[in-house]
C-alpha cells in the first residue's frame, strides 16, 4: 500500500459552520454526523451511536452486525439520485484534504499572469514519494466564510488561465499533472463571460489534448459541466466511486426538459451520472473506491485508495506507458455513433 500522511484528530465540518473531532465515542460527534446526514445515512449513524455505547461485547458484536447488514443493504441499492446526494455531502472530503494527506510536501503558486488569481481554483507543486508534481483542482470550502471566499469551487476565467500556466510548467519541467475535479460548473455569471469563459474553457481542453506532461485525473465529488471538463482531460481518468461527472445538474436538466425541478430524479437517472455509468460509457478508466459509507466517514482510508491509484499511474509512466498519441487516441474512441443508410438514388 502506498504511503501516505495521514491527519491526525481529524475534524469534520458541520452544519453551522463549525467544526467538531470526528470522535464517534462522543456523543457531540454523533450528533453532528446526524444533523449533516443524508435520509438514507440516518439509521447507519443511529447504529454507530449504538455500537460506540454497547454496555456488553454481546451486545456490540449484534448491533455491528446489525450495522454492516444495514450499511450493505443501503449502498448496494443506492439510485442516481442518492449517489448526487452522496457526492454533494456536506462533510465529504476537499480538494485540499486530499493534498495535506497524499503529498508529503504542496506549494500553492496564485496569479494567472494578466488578471490575477482566483481561489476556487487551486493549483500548486507537491511531491508524491520523492516525485515533484504539478497539482491542480478545485477548492469548494468547508465553512462558510471559505465557500463564499472560493466561490463554491466554481472557477472564474482566472482560475483556469491560473491553470493552464502550471500546464505548462509542467510540460517545461516534465513533471507529471494531477488534477482533482470537485465544482458545479464553472462560474455562471456574466462577468466570467466577459472575462472569456467559454473560450477559455475550449482552449484547456485544446491545450490539454496536446499536453506533452502525463496527465492523471481524480473526479472527487461533483465533475459538473465545462468547469470539471476543463481540468479533466487527461491520460488516465479516475473516479470515486459515489462522484458523479455530468454536463449539467440534474435540477437544471429537468427545469429544461420538462420545466419541473421535482423531476430531477428522474433527470439523474437519465444522464447516467454515475461511476458504473460512466466506466461502461468509456468516459472514465477506473472506479476507486470508497470506505464503507462513503469518502466522508473515512478520509484517511478515501487518501490512500486515491495514492494507490496515483502510484500505479506514475510507474507505468516511467515505463512510458503515457504518450500523447495514446491520450488522443483514447478520446478519438469515445462516444457512441451510428451510419445512416445512404439514400437510393431517385
Amino acid at each position: 500500500m502506498s504511503r501516505f500522511r495521514a491527519v491526525q484528530d481529524t475534524c469534520i465540518p458541520v452544519g453551522t459552520g463549525l467544526w467538531l473531532t470526528d470522535n464517534k465515542e462522543t456523543k457531540g460527534g454523533i450528533m453532528a454526523k446526524m444533523d449533516s446526514s443524508l435520509p438514507f445515512e440516518r439509521r447507519i449513524i443511529e447504529l454507530e451511536g449504538l455500537v460506540a455505547n454497547a454496555s456488553s461485547d454481546k451486545e456490540r458484536r449484534e448491533l455491528q452486525a446489525e450495522l454492516d447488514q444495514e450499511r450493505e443493504t443501503v449502498f448496494a441499492n443506492l439510485t442516481a439520485w442518492q449517489r448526487v446526494l452522496l457526492a454533494r455531502h456536506p462533510l465529504r472530503p476537499r480538494m485540499l484534504d486530499y493534498t495535506s494527506r497524499i503529498l508529503d510536501d504542496f506549494i500553492e503558486l496564485h496569479g494567472d499572469r494578466a488578471v490575477g488569481d482566483d481561489p476556487a481554483l487551486v493549483a500548486g507543486i507537491g511531491r508524491f514519494q520523492g516525485q515533484s508534481l504539478v497539482v491542480v483542482g478545485q477548492q469548494k470550502g468547508v465553512t462558510t466564510e471559505e465557500k463564499v471566499q472560493r466561490n463554491f469551487g466554481m472557477a472564474h476565467p482566472e482560475g483556469y488561465r491560473k491553470a493552464l500556466r502550471l500546464f505548462h510548467m509542467a510540460e517545461r519541467l516534465n513533471m507529471p499533472v494531477v488534477t482533482l475535479v470537485d465544482t458545479p460548473a464553472a462560474h455562471p455569471g456574466v462577468e466570467a463571460e466577459r472575462h472569456g469563459q467559454g473560450p477559455l474553457i475550449a482552449q484547456s481542453l485544446l491545450e490539454c489534448s496536446g499536453l506533452k506532461a502525463p496527465v492523471f485525473v481524480a473526479i472527487l465529488s461533483e465533475g459538473g459541466s465545462g468547469g470539471a471538463l476543463a481540468i479533466a482531460l487527461g491520460d488516465w481518468v479516475a473516479m470515486l466511486e459515489y462522484a458523479i461527472y455530468v454536463i449539467c445538474p440534474p435540477e437544471r436538466c429537468a427545469e429544461i426538459l420538462w420545466r419541473d425541478v421535482d423531476k430531477r430524479e428522474v433527470a439523474a437517472t437519465a444522464l447516467r451520472v454515475t461511476a458504473k455509468d460512466l466506466l461502461d460509457l468509456g468516459t472514465i478508466d477506473a472506479i476507486i473506491p470508497e470506505p464503507p459509507g462513503g469518502a466522508h466517514r473515512d478520509p484517511d482510508s478515501a487518501a490512500g485508495v486515491i495514492a494507490e491509484e496515483l502510484e500505479r499511474f506514475l510507474a507505468e509512466w516511467k515505463k512510458g506507458k503515457w504518450t500523447l498519441a495514446r491520450r488522443r487516441q483514447r478520446y478519438r474512441r469515445m462516444g457512441m455513433y451510428r451510419e445512416l443508410p445512404a439514400k437510393a438514388a431517385d
